[in-house]
């Protein structure tokens, strides 16, 4: 996979990295149901031998658990790869989810994301969430001090807009961007990853198969049997109906284009969302040996203007 640079940072990133959200495990607000650490470890390792020199995850994916199944995976591994995680979310004692970004808070979620991860610097460190938004400024300006003082390499944001990115920007440089961004959720084309070409910001968008919808493994049958702890059951409008009709009826159309290719309906959503020029990266998430192989080509795969053109036009007659 060819590399890319990730915005001003020396960071030589492939298209594709490896996505820590599910395999945080069950019992959290944002869960995707019960999970086999064991083979968390192995689709890890499995990624990093297909050449993916990058993984994202989070502090609050299983309030710790992610951070500590991707410190188990990296145990003896020689040619280690990025960690990227994230801060602004903290939880309590009942596992409640709160949202702080005050320099104390965010010091402290990122002393501890050093030790589940076990690394001594964290390679890129983002805002999870512009939450509460008064504090913004000063959760950036506590991470611009984590990089000064080498707790960190460099610094980034997840689900900011172009106003909140130009707000902060004044305390120091955006290194990247983390938005979520597929063919079912493509309204940061409209402003934000505009401003993150202008402006020589990283993007590196989540769900660019919309949550396993658009992977081609995902049925009506499926949706209804998922576990009562699987976030898109209930918090997903997109796997809900009408949404849902139209998104498995996309996923025909993705099939059709991949088969001209002998590519799978997800590796299609995947170079959908390369094509962009903004775009330098996609985080892929899998959590099962075999899941990431079909998808890897979408890294250098390109779709043709008039594939481009099928799928807008399916997205127009068929609005969100």
């Amino acid at each position: 996979m060819q590399l890319r640079q990730l915005g001003n940072s020396d960071l030589r990133v492939t298209p594709i990295g490896f996505g820590a959200w599910a395999i945080g495990g069950g019992g959290w607000a944002f869960a995707w149901g019960a999970q086999d650490d064991a083979e968390s470890v192995a689709t890890i390792r499995e990624a990093l031998d297909l050449g993916i020199n990058w993984i994202d995850t989070a502090a609050v994916y299983g309030l710790g658990h992610s951070e500590e199944v991707v410190a188990k995976a990296l145990e003896g591994v020689s040619r280690r790869p990025y960690v990227f995680t994230k801060c602004a979310r903290v939880w309590d004692e009942n596992r409640q989810i709160g949202k702080r970004l005050t320099a104390d808070s965010v010091r402290a979620e990122c002393e501890a994301s050093l030790k589940r991860l076990k690394v001594d610097v964290i390679d890129l460190y983002q805002i999870h969430w512009p939450e509460p938004p008064e504090d913004i400024d000063e959760g950036w300006q506590t991470l611009v001090k984590l990089k000064e003082e080498g707790k960190i390499r460099w610094a980034g944001v997840s689900n900011f807009s172009a106003e909140q990115m130009a707000q902060v920007s004044t305390f120091g440089p955006i290194t990247s961007l983390q938005p979520p961004y597929s063919m079912i959720r493509p309204e940061v084309e409209a402003s934000v990853l505009p401003y993150c070409r202008a402006h020589n910001i990283g993007v590196i968008a989540y769900s660019p198969m919309a949550s396993g919808l658009l992977t081609g493994a995902m049925t009506r049958e499926r949706v209804a049997a998922l576990p009562a702890d699987d976030w898109r059951k209930e918090k997903n409008r997109h796997y809900q109906e009408p949404l849902l009709t139209r998104n498995l009826n996309l996923v025909d159309l993705l099939k059709a284009i991949g088969a001209r290719h002998g590519r799978a309906p997800g590796a299609v959503a995947i170079a959908w969302v390369l094509r962009h020029p903004a775009v330098t990266a996609a985080i892929v998430g899998a959590r099962r040996p075999g899941q990431l192989k079909e998808l890897l080509g979408a890294a250098d795969w390109r779709l043709t203007p008039a594939e481009i053109g099928e799928i807008d036009v399916f997205l127009k007659a068929n609005p969100a």
